[in-house]
């Protein structure tokens, strides 16, 4: 039960007579502060952070219309505002409408001698089946997506467990999004190939960025995010709806090396894309760290500090030199 519906149901087992302002007062202030978890069964799961909505997992599947299962062949994350009232992220339409939130994807994924496609969705959907498991409390929440990638009979040739967790993020950042998913191959071995446009773990703004304000971070001097491998994090800042968002993929350094990351176009589309193999009932567990920031760049210290956690490291790691470069595409001011 989350914070919200824990508030109200102390007032519905309390005598209205024994009842004092100041019971009412705490029991608005547990529901408002901290995080909590709303589930709307066959819609989405909301992700509320001292009331507000921080993040919303869509996770919708109806194949009643072609509309409607264009709409939810995939789930994906959408993060908010600090209003908790806009989505920073893209949903279904829009350019290139397959990109959507925090997602995950490969557009040649090899299994039962076919290749195919589940970053365009072409042929089959993601479809998420349950929870397994969720938690929220004042200073963390976390739930494990079930999700099956079909093939186009229906059957599952991926298993996904995709777990998300959020906490706040140590300033000048808002939120921190840990994202986990461990692909299991139940029905014969799986390989996920494909290039860094179209296959891996992205991030998209939402689709009314502002294209010529784009600027990319990188962790290296004289980076080029086209010939590089196993950047440790890449950062992103961009415009939408006059607003600037600066959001930092991290990269794990348990997962597969020769990790490319697509971080140029304008547009804002980033993220890694591994290269792996699963063998006929084994699994892999890809790990990436989302820390999102309202307004500029936090500085490379900061984003190393914050690697460093996640990573495990047991001493600080060096702060890399950085290089900032404009998207491609954007125009020069």
């Amino acid at each position: 039960m989350n914070a919200n519906k824990r508030g109200y149901a102390a007032e519905a087992f309390v005598p209205a007579a024994l009842l004092s302002m100041a019971g009412l007062v705490s029991a608005v202030r547990a529901a408002e502060t901290g995080f909590a978890i709303q589930e709307k069964p066959g819609a989405c799961v909301d992700v509320l952070l001292d009331g507000k909505t921080a993040a919303r997992y869509v996770c919708a599947y109806d194949t009643s219309t072609p509309e409607r299962l264009h709409e939810t062949y995939k789930p994906y994350l959408h993060l908010f505002d600090a209003e908790g009232k806009t989505p920073i992220t893209k949903g279904a339409g829009g350019s290139y409408t397959h990109h959507r939130g925090i997602f995950i994807g490969w557009n040649k994924i090899g299994f039962g001698g076919k290749t195919h496609d589940r970053w365009h969705m072409k042929g089959g959907e993601q479809v998420h089946q349950k929870l397994l498991a969720q938690k929220a409390g004042a200073d963390e929440a976390s739930f494990t997506s079930l999700v099956h990638w079909n093939d186009p009979d229906g059957r599952p040739m991926i298993v996904e467990e995709r777990a998300m967790s959020f906490r706040r993020a140590p300033a000048p950042g808002r939120l921190l999004v840990d994202f986990a998913s461990t692909l299991s191959a139940p029905a014969g071995p799986v390989q996920l190939d494909g290039d860094p446009e179209h296959a891996g773990i992205h991030y998209r703004p939402a689709n009314e960025i502002a294209a010529d304000e784009t600027v990319y971070v990188y962790p290296k001097e004289g980076a080029n995010a086209h010939k590089d491998v196993d950047y440790p994090w890449v950062g992103e800042s961009y415009t939408v709806g006059g607003k600037r968002y600066s959001v930092i993929q991290m990269n794990h350094p348990g997962n597969p090396k020769g990790t490319r990351f697509s971080a140029y176009r304008n547009y804002g589309r980033f993220g890694a894309f591994p290269k792996a193999e699963i063998p006929a009932g084994g699994s892999l567990t890809v790990k990436y760290r989302f820390l999102i920031a309202d307004g500029e760049m936090p500085s490379a210290e900061a984003i190393q500090a914050c690697w460093d956690g996640f990573a495990g490291v047991s001493a600080p790691s060096p702060v890399p030199k950085t290089t900032v470069l404009p998207a491609e595409g954007a125009k020069k001011k």
